[in-house]
């Protein structure tokens, strides 16, 4: 879960000079320098790799607390991306974690062992349990918080005036309180919650995790995700007693076929749930307003007709925003895709966020274009079992918010964004708003 365990380099300051990237063989996608680069000269990068005619292999970087890992080719075009994610026998979630390229140690599958990191059966004996909060019908009942929680936060913007921060006043706050009023935790422990997400995704950002050593961070990755999970664990224990309409009284006394959640199931499924839910779409919601505002044509256009456009609008938003920037795969025998040969026990990580700019899926693939037909983007993750479980619920989180937003407030802009240092996660972590 944390960018933290891909990487054995741990500078974060920027380096004063950099060589331009001109050739494929200058990049290094284990570098975490890489990903302080620029974001036109990571775009750059992506675009010779999309250019090769296989995936580029990378060596995993050393670890002191596990082994060096054999190795990942970077799958970064849309159609080998497809492929990959049709194939989850060959292509596996386990062995160490979907969300690391260097696997993950033991001590983190108590907390991060979700469901995101497991194969059938077992992925689909947890995703079936889970999966009833999730459908669309369940998410139209839903839809009216989200518009009232979507209207309140309009109004405190207003009330406070422009010079904001949009991210935590507006983008984060929609997701969290959904997600928290869904599970069940009082308002208290909003923040507590935001922090140790914050945490999680951002370890390697010195603005979350100040010490820069792997064993600081490696304790504050354990601790967040002991304090997350005690918090839903005890709240478990009580609805098991005393249940309510929320829906951890659902998963704790849910019996499908038969089967429920254990209290370690139930509390990593919140860790997933609270940092997947809160951090991805209040990215996708942040980065929405940033490319309103240097796309204001586009924005003249959303504004002439708010609820026609929004269905599209939303998806390109997702596309161009891609907020988690890849998952890890780990190959269980030698197969061919689209001429590439990956051998067993290598890995493959498969990044979204490049296939959603690849020229041979999307004409023009950096223009902004809210009425773009077709959109088959992989911003919720590819298909297969492992598809985005919550993409209905972030699909209205971002149409109600903006919704909201061009409504009430349509002169609303945002730039000077400050990106999350991270390999993980395309996050804004700051972004002062005007109006």
């Amino acid at each position: 879960m944390s960018t933290f365990l891909n990487h054995g380099k741990m500078t974060v300051e920027t380096p004063p000079e950099r060589r331009p990237i001109t050739s494929y063989d200058q990049i290094d996608l284990s570098d975490l320098d890489f990903w302080a680069r620029p974001m036109a000269e990571r775009e750059h990068a992506f675009e010779l790799l999309r250019e090769r005619d296989a995936p580029v292999f990378f060596a995993e970087p050393a670890q002191t607390f596990v082994p060096r890992g054999p190795g990942y080719h970077a799958v970064v075009r849309h159609a080998d991306i497809l492929e990959i994610s049709r194939n989850p026998a060959v292509f596996s979630s386990e062995g160490g974690g979907a969300t690391n390229i260097v696997d993950m140690p033991a001590e983190f599958a108590e907390y991060f062992g979700s469901m995101i990191n497991m194969d059938d059966p077992r992925h689909a004996r947890l995703r079936r349990i889970v999966s009833r909060a999730f459908t669309p019908k369940m998410i139209q009942k839903f839809e009216d918080d989200v518009r009232t929680a979507a209207t309140s936060i309009v109004d405190d913007l207003l009330e406070k005036g422009p010079g904001c921060d949009f991210v935590t006043e507006v983008a984060a706050r929609l997701p969290l309180k959904i997600i928290c009023d869904m599970m069940g935790i009082p308002e208290k422990d909003y923040t507590f919650v935001f922090d140790r997400s914050n945490v999680i995704l951002g370890s390697t950002d010195p603005e979350y995790v100040p010490e820069a050593d792997q064993d600081a961070i490696l304790t504050a990755l354990l601790t967040a995700g002991a304090e997350l999970q005690q918090l839903v664990q005890d709240l478990a224990a009580h609805r098991a007693e005393h249940p309510t309409t929320d829906l951890t009284s659902s998963l704790v006394n849910a019996n499908v076929d038969g089967e429920r959640l254990t209290l370690q199931e139930f509390g990593s499924f919140f860790i997933l749930l609270v940092v997947a839910g809160n951090e991805t779409t209040r990215n996708a919601i942040s980065q929405g307003l940033l490319l309103l505002t240097r796309n204001p044509g586009e924005k003249a256009r959303w504004l002439t007709d708010i609820d026609g456009h929004a269905p599209k609008a939303v998806e390109e938003i997702v596309r161009l925003a891609a907020p988690v920037n890849y998952m890890r795969r780990k190959v269980t025998r030698d197969v061919e895709v689209n001429g590439t040969v990956y051998r067993e026990g290598e890995k493959a990580v498969l990044y979204y966020w490049s296939a959603n700019r690849d020229r041979a899926v999307f004409p023009d693939p950096y223009r902004f274009d809210i009425t773009r037909d077709p959109n088959p983007h992989v911003g919720f993750g590819g298909p297969g079992p492992h598809f985005c479980l919550g993409a209905h619920l972030a699909r209205r989180e971002i149409t109600l918010m903006f919704r909201e937003l061009l409504a009430r407030v349509p002169q609303i802009t945002a730039d000077r964004p400050e990106w999350l240092f991270s390999s993980f996660i395309n996050g804004v972590k700051h972004l002062p708003c005007d109006f």
